[in-house]
């Protein structure tokens, strides 16, 4: 799988992310998508950027947001996830993915699960 996600160059705000998610597909140009997507082609082109993603990296994370944009200063993507409690809309908060953060929980669970298994047997 495939993604493209498009961004305003000066703010990181985010303008438009697709999927190809067929077998076999050409991952059209920069001009090609200009063309197809209004929300680019409004837009003077000089001021959009954009990244790919290669393996379906951040599909979930895109599926799930209400926004994303990338950190002008780091260029890394990050993602505003809608709040199921909140009964009034709410301004976006980015940060980073979830399936990172999900990632980054999974290995310190881990390092605390041997840690834990070491003091129990002395080891420590």
């Amino acid at each position: 799988m495939f993604i493209r996600a498009y961004y305003d160059k000066s703010t990181g705000n985010g303008l438009k992310w697709y999927a190809l998610t067929s077998g076999v597909y050409r991952i059209p140009t920069f001009e090609e998508d200009y063309a197809a997507f209004i929300e680019l082609s409004e837009r003077n082109a000089d001021t959009i950027s954009y990244i790919d993603f290669e393996n379906g990296e951040y599909y979930q994370d895109f599926a799930q947001c209400n926004g994303y944009r990338v950190n002008p200063e780091t260029l890394e993507i990050e993602f505003s996830y809608p709040d199921p409690n909140a009964t009034d809309p709410q301004e976006p908060v980015f940060r980073k993915p979830f399936s990172e953060e999900l990632e980054e929980t999974k290995q310190a669970i881990a390092e605390l699960t041997l840690l834990l298994a070491q003091m129990q047997t002395g080891g420590m």
